[in-house]
This record gives C-alpha cells, sequence and structure tokens, in this order.
C-alpha cells in the first residue's frame, strides 16, 4: 500500500522506535501514547482490520501481541494491560492497516474505559443475539 503510514514505518521510510520485529510482524511505540509504554503491533501483511485479515495473519498477530504484552508489562512494571483493537473509524480506527494497542497501565493514571452503558430494552438482548448467530459464518 503506496500510502500506508504503517506500511510505510514497516519499510523504514517512517522513522518510528521499534520494539519488535520478526518476519510477520512489526512492533513500535505510539506516537500519541495513552502511557509511557503504549505498543502498537501490526502485521507486516497488509489488511485493512479483523475482518480483512486471513487467519495465519491473525494467528501470527495473536501470538506476537501476547509475547510483546509481556515484554510491556514487565519493562514497564505496569500494574495491569489493556490490549484494544479498533475497527473501522465508528470504532476509532484511523489508520487503516490492521493494528492491536497494548496500553500498559497504573494504578490512579486516570485512563478511563467503558464509560457508558447502554442497557436492552425489554426482548431486544434476545433478539440481536438470533441476528449476530444468523450471520456467523
Amino acid at each position: 500500500m503506496n500510502d500506508c503510514i504503517f506500511c510505510k514505518i514497516i519499510a523504514g521510510e517512517i522513522p518510528s522506535t521499534k520494539i519488535y520485529e520478526d518476519e510477520k510482524v512489526f512492533a513500535f511505540f505510539s506516537t500519541a501514547p495513552n502511557n509511557h509504554g503504549h505498543t502498537l503491533v501490526v502485521p507486516k501483511k497488509h489488511s485493512r482490520n479483523i475482518m480483512d485479515m486471513d487467519e495465519q495473519t491473525l494467528a501470527d498477530l495473536a501470538l506476537a501481541v501476547q509475547k510483546i504484552t509481556r515484554g510491556v508489562y514487565e519493562g514497564t512494571k505496569a500494574d495491569g494491560v489493556n490490549i484494544i483493537m479498533n475497527n473501522e473509524a465508528s470504532a476509532g480506527q484511523a489508520v487503516f492497516h490492521a493494528h492491536v494497542h497494548i496500553i500498559p497501565r497504573f494504578k490512579d493514571d486516570g485512563l478511563k474505559s467503558w464509560e457508558k452503558s447502554m442497557p436492552y430494552e425489554n426482548g431486544e438482548e434476545k433478539g440481536l443475539a438470533a441476528k449476530i448467530m444468523e450471520s456467523i459464518k
């Protein structure tokens, strides 16, 4: 992808603080970190997001995320870690090359997750579950 910023980072055309690299994935610090140590893990094979990714690329990415998460957790002496993948713009995806965020978390760091709850109305939950089950291929 000629205009993909992450493809350019992987190719070394744009500088980054590399954390990990193997033949399948590349990991580097976010330029807009939520906490110090916030790392992005990207497959070298370009995919738009998790729905566009082939199974082997997803498996390679998941295994790398696990390995790198251990390093981020231990290296930053974090109290916990968030693993986040935004898929499509309305979910917060800004770069359309699949990537996973590893965000080290610290007690009282002030980051908030799930500030809002949307309870189901009567019967709505079962109807939506049926539609989702029908759509799974």
